[in-house]
């Protein structure tokens, strides 16, 4: 038997090497790897003496040769193919173990030149691991260091690797090459080569578009679902091939029942949320409860318990049935406050061993726990997708996501009267839970929580009326309270509405031709009102 390896990334691969020789395989390997095994006492057959062709072109010929691809493509069980491989001298490839030039990793390095892309896209790598896929039944196909372990136990334990595993190793290779040329094909379709170019470096020197002329979808299947947003639908759930640190998908389910299509939508939009709370810098407990992909209560203070008991007094009625999101783990008392209201989804990054017990008689309640994100600069760093995809009839609209953050700086007051230092801080932190209410957006706000919340209304007056209902039905007052709106007041009764209520001051992104005739309004009305320059659509 003979083991042919060929690897970028080393992890494992001496101890993998060490087990196959201990199996009866021939070692056959190529440049760095023959002399990572050399130097690690194995007997190692280079590539270039097994086909007696020298490698060549920098080493960009070594494995694609007949000697190399016969003995991965001939089919055992074919009398003919086995005769040619005698008349020719070709030994069977059994066992091929590549994965592929770091082409990703490359061009996500700041300043990666075109040169530095193309001479890390592999060429022999893809037609070797193409080749011992196509012939699964008879060859052993590892592209990942995570695959060695299982595989050679189970070689093991039944004296083969059997047809399943080589199967499903078939299928993961050739789901590594997808996702590589993929890979390729968006670096390379991105770059906007002008049609004036004179020579190479013209090419070299060329921008890079925001979108690539080809968009290669690359997601791994977590798990196929009951059923979608309704019964008669069916549904899976899948996440990115590299997914971003706290992002919904790297989730870890502690109890309760498998997560529904709309459970699973909900729950990104509460811990997305919760996350944004935390991107405002504030240091306190953050607890937002979602229905229907709208929070309908968000709430800071000084405990989760406490924040949770202000969120929930926003829309107590709404709240049944719905998602909750924490940004801080989750203690016993806390857990003790949840279970009384019927939960379908709790979200936290950590929950206290008494939280678990507690949470523990309410069997049908999904936990997550999910660690929130490192933080820095980068969307990746933040836990945010960098795109946005919505599906059209026979399309696809890719945006870059909605990443914005606001500071303080950016606020332009347009009002006689200017807000107050506390009217600042709640007016932010309204601004920052609009973002996440279907437009029409209107919030009510004040001391750290949201009072009245309208959502998804074809006129922006209707959402501010319904949000001054859903205060009312809550029992709250509006008198002092603050107001976001995702998007300008193109007249000014929806103004008229808030100062009605009891608003003191408004955040909105201005822009509209009435935008005077507003401002005259709020300065009648004694509002204090600030423009962000920025809208907040989300339909």
């Amino acid at each position: 038997m003979r083991a042919l390896i060929s690897v970028s990334d080393k992890t494992g691969i001496v101890e993998l090497a060490r087990e196959l020789a201990s199996l009866g395989c021939q070692l056959l390997s190529t440049g760095g790897t023959a002399r990572t095994l050399a130097e690690a006492g194995l007997s190692v057959t280079e590539v270039a003496e097994h086909t007696g062709f020298p490698e060549m072109l920098d080493g960009r010929v070594k494995t694609l040769h007949p000697t190399i691809h016969g003995g991965l493509l001939a089919r055992r069980d074919l009398p003919e193919h086995l005769s040619a491989l005698e008349r020719h001298g070709i030994p069977t490839v059994d066992v091929l173990v590549v994965n592929l030039y770091p082409f990703e990793d490359t061009v996500a390095r700041p300043g990666c030149t075109l040169e530095d892309a193309i001479e890390n896209i592999d060429i022999g790598g893809p037609a070797m691991v193409r080749s011992a896929a196509k012939n699964w039944s008879g060859v052993v196909v590892l592209t990942d260091p995570a695959q060695y372990a299982p595989t050679l136990q189970e070689w093991k334990t039944r004296g083969a690797v059997g047809p399943a595993t080589r199967f499903r190793l078939a299928v993961a290779a050739f789901n590594r090459i997808a996702a590589y040329d993929a890979a390729i094909s968006d670096h390379l379709s991105a770059i906007t080569v002008p049609d004036d170019a004179a020579d190479l470096s013209d090419i070299a020197r060329a921008p890079h578009a925001a979108f690539p002329g080809q968009s290669n979808g690359r997601f791994v299947k977590l798990q196929d679902l009951r059923y979608g947003e309704n019964p008669h639908q069916a549904a899976a759930f899948y996440r990115d091939l590299h997914p971003a640190p706290g992002s919904l998908v790297t989730a870890r389910q502690l109890q309760g029942k498998e997560l529904s299509y709309n459970n699973i939508a909900d729950a990104d939009a509460a811990w997305e949320c919760v996350k944004a709370l935390q991107a405002q810098g504030s240091s306190v407990a953050g607890c937002v409860i979602v229905k229907h992909a709208n929070p309908c209560g968000v709430a800071l203070a000084t405990d989760a318990g406490s924040a949770y008991e202000r969120a929930f007094a926003t829309d107590p009625t709404s709240a049944f049935g719905g998602i909750i999101a924490f940004n801080v783990e989750i203690d016993g008392a806390t857990a003790q406050r949840v279970s009384r209201q019927f939960v379908e989804v709790l979200i936290a990054p950590g929950f206290s061993a008494e939280a678990l017990v507690t949470l523990a008689a309410k069997p049908n309640t999904r936990v997550l726990q999910i660690d929130l994100p490192p933080g820095g600069t980068t969307d990746w760093a933040r836990g945010l997708n960098a795109h946005d995809v919505k599906r059209i009839g026979s399309g696809l609209l890719i945006q870059t996501a909605d990443n914005h953050q606001l500071q303080r700086s950016d606020l332009r007051v347009v009002t006689r009267r200017a807000p107050s230092p506390a009217q600042i801080d709640d007016l932010l932190f309204a601004w920052s839970v609009a973002k996440f209410v279907k437009s029409n957006a209107i919030v009510f706000c004040g001391q750290g929580r949201t009072l009245g919340v309208g959502a998804g209304q074809m006129s922006r007056l209707d959402s501010a009326r319904i949000a001054r209902i859903k205060a009312e039905h809550a029992g709250l007052s509006l008198a002092d309270s603050v107001v976001a709106s995702d998007a300008f007041f193109p007249f000014r009764d929806g103004l008229d509405v808030l100062a009605d209520a009891g608003a003191q001051a408004v955040i909105q992104p201005g822009g509209s031709v009435r935008d005077d005739e507003v401002i005259a309004a709020a300065d009648e009305r004694g509002l204090a009102m600030v423009f962000t320059g920025v809208r907040h659509f989300r339909h």
